[in-house]
């Protein structure tokens, strides 16, 4: 497993050694030793969520606020998605900056996004499948969405590669607030 720095302090892209012969691949989705030795951390993962989405559907921007924050372990088990994290963290450097990048059944990449974050993706195949670990139960009262499309945070989600003019949305996401409604 590789663990690789992104530009927001604590937000980890993990690629794991990927092994193939003639009967196919396999490989190490998470092993808790493995993720300790690369992060230093050791989450507690508590719930795995699975969504399946058609091509085109935006689901996020999400994140559950204290005191039922969570940390994700993010990844694609069919198809490719787009996803992106924006920085939430109130005395982060990079507070309000997003970061974007595939994970698809391709590059088997996986995205740890650490409490503070909120975590939403673009589907770009006809269909995709992804899977995430948290280390908070889901709190309906807790939950938060910000617009995906908010014209502070600027996100440069790939509608084109995506084959879609718009995005396909939840009542919930096409009612997110803005970054300058956030409390700080």
């Amino acid at each position: 497993m590789n663990c690789n720095l992104t530009p927001l302090k604590g937000l980890l892209l993990l690629t794991p050694a990927v092994y193939t012969d003639n009967r196919g691949h396999f490989f190490e989705s998470f092993n808790a030793k493995t993720f300790k030795r690369l992060t230093g951390m050791q989450p507690e993962f508590v719930q795995t969520n699975e969504s399946l989405s058609k091509r085109g559907v935006l689901r996020g921007l999400h994140w559950q606020s204290v005191p039922r924050a969570q940390g994700k372990l993010v990844r694609v088990v069919h198809g490719a998605v787009f996803d992106v994290v924006v920085d939430l963290r109130e005395n982060s450097d990079t507070f309000g900056q997003w970061y974007g990048c595939e994970l698809s059944d391709t590059n088997h990449a996986q995205l740890w996004i650490p409490p503070g974050f909120a975590h939403g993706f673009l589907t770009l195949t006809d269909h995709a499948i992804t899977s995430y670990q948290v280390t908070e139960h889901h709190s309906p009262e807790h939950e938060c969405c910000l617009a995906w499309n908010d014209p502070v945070l600027n996100i440069d989600w790939p509608l084109k590669r995506a084959a879609v003019a718009k995005p396909v949305l939840s009542q919930k996401d096409s009612e997110g607030m803005l970054f300058t409604e956030l409390s700080r």
